[in-house]
């Protein structure tokens, strides 16, 4: 099977930072094919949605998106007509005023959220709200929110997403 993980940085990182840098080795590890876009000349949020609706993306069985903060916002909101298996969403900047979506919605067939309890940026009770709203796999962690502390621990539970979303029929 030939999986496809596609990253979305953050506002402030790029595209080959340290936590999609581990992330896309997991993802290798596991066969997937990686992709991750430079979003850093484009500030507004909806504009990165936009260039990430319009890239080629190369063939694959099976689409995994991953985001982290206003990465996840992209992530959520290009789900919607990208339709991945998978949605593994770090810190993800939802309700915030940034993005026109007021109300992302996720349309992958599975969703996990990451959070960390002493995220300064955005708060946790957003992740809290998106995944009770989308009944999401959520993990909150002891962790600011670059994640950076426990990145080995986020490395775990996006590899065992990862297993689950490849692993699932159809």
């Amino acid at each position: 099977m030939k999986a496809l993980v596609v990253f979305a940085h953050g506002k402030e990182s790029g595209p080959w930072g340290t936590k999609i840098r581990h992330l896309a080795a997991i993802a290798e590890g596991q066969g997937a094919r990686v992709l991750s876009p430079d979003y850093s000349d484009l500030p507004d949020a909806d504009a990165r949605v936009q260039r990430l609706l319009a890239l080629e993306l190369p063939a694959h069985e099976r689409l995994v998106l991953v985001g982290s903060s206003m990465g996840g916002y992209v992530s959520t909101v290009a789900s919607a007509t990208l339709v991945p298996a998978g949605l593994f969403l770090m810190a993800p900047a939802f309700y915030m005023p940034a993005g026109a979506v007021r109300e992302p919605r996720s349309a992958a067939a599975r969703t996990c959220v990451v959070s960390g309890w002493g995220d300064e940026v955005i708060p946790v009770e957003h992740s809290i709200r998106f995944a009770a709203a989308h009944k999401a796999e959520l993990h909150v962690l002891d962790a600011d929110h670059r994640l950076e502390g426990v990145l080995e621990e986020v490395g775990v539970l996006f590899d065992n997403f990862l297993g689950r979303v490849l692993a699932a029929p159809g």
